[in-house]
Order: C-alpha cells, then structure tokens, then sequence
C-alpha cells in the first residue's frame, strides 16, 4: 500500500469517526450504531 493511499484511508476513518461521534445517541440508535461501535463502523468504511 502506498503512502498517497494509507494517508487517505486514514483521513477517511478520522471523518468518519467525527462525523458519527457529533451524532446524537438517538441518530447513532437510529442507524443501529452504539457509541462504542463507532470505530469499528469506520474500519469498514476504509475497507469498502
């Protein structure tokens, strides 16, 4: 994996995390998420 792509895939975690943490817990409910599940949700969006 390149260093372009590895940068990239960790940018698209970061925002992905901010973006569901500046969620409310109801949102996060509504899409099935929990809080501590976060992390992991954004991992698989790097893997898609």
């Amino acid at each position: 994996m390149n260093v372009a792509r590895s940068f990239n895939n960790w940018r698209k975690y970061r925002q992905t995390v901010a973006e569901l943490g500046r969620m409310s817990t109801r949102e996060l409910d509504d899409l099935g998420i929990g809080r501590a599940d976060i992390r992991n949700v954004a991992r698989g969006a790097i893997a898609r």
